[in-house]
């Protein structure tokens, strides 16, 4: 993956095919913030006046390009301008950079070197930068037969009088491993169905976790079945390609807290027999959006030192119609012992994070957090970027929503009413609870509600309904591409590092 550095060095003198500045919309025109003064300078003091000849109004994402005035000398080719909206206050948002940044260097070509002149008074405004241009620069390339798909990526500079500070170098590290996590999960998502079976991907595990120290035990088909992991097993006994249930364990001396990580792994989600729809499966390779994202946090975790122990188990299972599935009034024992009659195999996450949730519960974490493509009724509610945050315990739910807002996800609190798991009760006549209540309304919270009831009594435990932000299906902006988008990585970092 493409390396980020810090450089004191000016914005007119870098040596780079192209430079990265912001522009903030102010009443009718723009403005430029602190740290372009040497680049107006070489534009004769005029450089508003050229953005503005050209169409800027700093209106956020939007991109102006300019010829570099050093050109010919060695220096930058190109100086890109990207909008900033407004700061009615005069400060920007973290998320502004972040944003402009992956804006800034998808605006150049992935084999140009790119020096960033945005905002960087502090290491947060540094790493924000560095996030954004490393996450930016991402390009799923591994099935194009283009000439281009082949390029090496260009080198990437944050220009900052920080560039020798403690803080910063430590803010530039954690950027270059979180974007590398994201890089991975993104990867992952973004991979055919046809390639990354739930055998393929624990392998993948198993070989980031010798990589980086992290422990992996795998349980396969044989195993999960003498240990009674009813749901994950019915799940995928539609399949030819088997489950797994992959755990994942980093165990730093002196940890204070330990955290349990639970990720939804179906590779492909066809509904089963529950079939979706033609179009509804194009994107259901995204599945395991969940399982892809806890993993990816534990390395990125494990590989920045954090002082939290994680306790990861991602549940991975391919959901597919034939003689061999499960069939809607089929009654599964899941992990634990529970009952649960299926009315509908396409509510198949919740089963396979149940059997997950009994098995994190008995670690005895201090806080069990799942990460799912969960239901379509999130997306209904909250739209394509906007994850569902549910919890046993407002408190521990209102610390994962920090968590997301500190590191730029967007995430909104949503209840557990109770009535919802006495309708799942209510639903089935023959089994401890149904997988659905029978109801088109209140989707998401009723798969919540199911997944409330596996986790042990005593341990908090959040949910997060990622349907919506970890596939993207329209066009790229800022620093998210279209496909998978790497959701939750940084989210859960973040908790991770706010608890140390």
């Amino acid at each position: 993956m493409t390396t980020i550095t810090l450089s004191k060095s000016d914005a007119a003198g870098v040596k780079s095919d192209a430079v990265v500045i912001g522009v903030v919309k102010l009443g009718g025109g723009v403005t430029l913030p602190a740290g372009t003064e040497s680049l107006n300078a070489a534009y004769g003091g005029k450089l508003v006046e050229v953005l503005s000849g050209l169409g800027a109004t700093g209106k956020a994402g939007e991109v102006t390009k300019v010829p570099g005035p050093l050109l010919g000398k060695g220096k930058s080719a190109t100086l890109i301008a990207v909008g900033l909206g407004t700061a009615p206050d005069g400060a920007l948002k973290t998320e502004d950079l972040r944003a402009a940044a992956g804006t800034g260097v998808r605006a150049a070509k992935i084999s140009q070197s790119v020096a960033f002149a945005l905002p960087a008074p502090d290491a947060e405004c540094v790493r924000a930068v560095a996030e954004g241009a490393l996450m930016g620069r991402y390009a799923f390339t591994a099935y194009k037969s283009s000439d281009g798909a082949n390029e090496a990526p260009g080198n990437l500079t944050v220009l900052t009088d920080l560039a020798r500070n403690k803080d910063a170098k430590a803010a530039v590290e954690r950027a270059q491993v979180t974007a590398e996590a994201v890089a991975q999960v993104r990867d992952w998502v973004n991979t055919p169905p046809s390639d990354l079976h739930p055998a393929e991907f624990a392998a993948d595990a198993v070989k980031l976790g010798k990589e980086y120290g992290v422990k992996v035990e795998v349980l396969d088909e044989k195993a999960l079945a003498k240990g009674g992991y009813g749901g994950i097993l019915g799940v995928g006994q539609g399949s030819s390609n088997p489950p797994r249930l992959v755990r994942l364990t980093y165990t730093p001396k002196k940890a204070v807290t330990h955290l349990a990580f639970v990720g939804k792994g179906i590779t492909f989600d066809s509904g089963g027999l529950s079939l979706k729809t033609s179009t509804g499966m194009v994107s259901m390779k995204s599945d395991m959006a969940g399982a892809a994202a806890v993993i990816g946090a534990t390395i990125a975790i494990a590989r920045l030192g954090l002082p939290v122990q994680v306790t990861t188990y991602a549940a991975m299972a391919e959901n597919m119609p034939s003689g061999s599935a499960a069939r809607p009034s089929d009654v599964l024992t899941m992990y634990g012992g529970k009952t649960v009659e299926v009315l509908n195999t396409d509510a198949e996450g919740r089963l396979v994070l149940g059997d997950a949730l009994v098995r994190a519960s008995a670690d005895q974490p201090d806080l069990i957090i799942d990460v799912a493509t969960l239901t379509g009724a999130c997306v209904v509610a909250l739209g394509t970027k906007v994850a569902g945050a549910f919890g046993n315990a407002d408190t521990a739910r209102d610390r994962v929503v920090d968590a997301a807002l500190a590191a730029g996800e967007s995430m909104w609190p949503l209840p557990i009413p109770t009535e919802m798991l006495d309708k799942l009760k209510s639903h089935s006549k023959v089994a401890d609870l149904a997988n659905i209540t029978g109801e088109p309304w209140g989707g998401a919270l009723a798969a919540a509600a199911f997944l409330g009831d596996f986790v042990a009594d005593g341990i908090d435990w959040v949910h997060l309904d990622v349907a919506g932000p970890a596939f993207n299906d329209g066009g790229p902006s800022g620093y998210t591409p279209t496909g998978g988008t790497g959701y939750a990585v940084r989210t859960l970092v973040e908790l991770a590092a706010s608890a140390s």
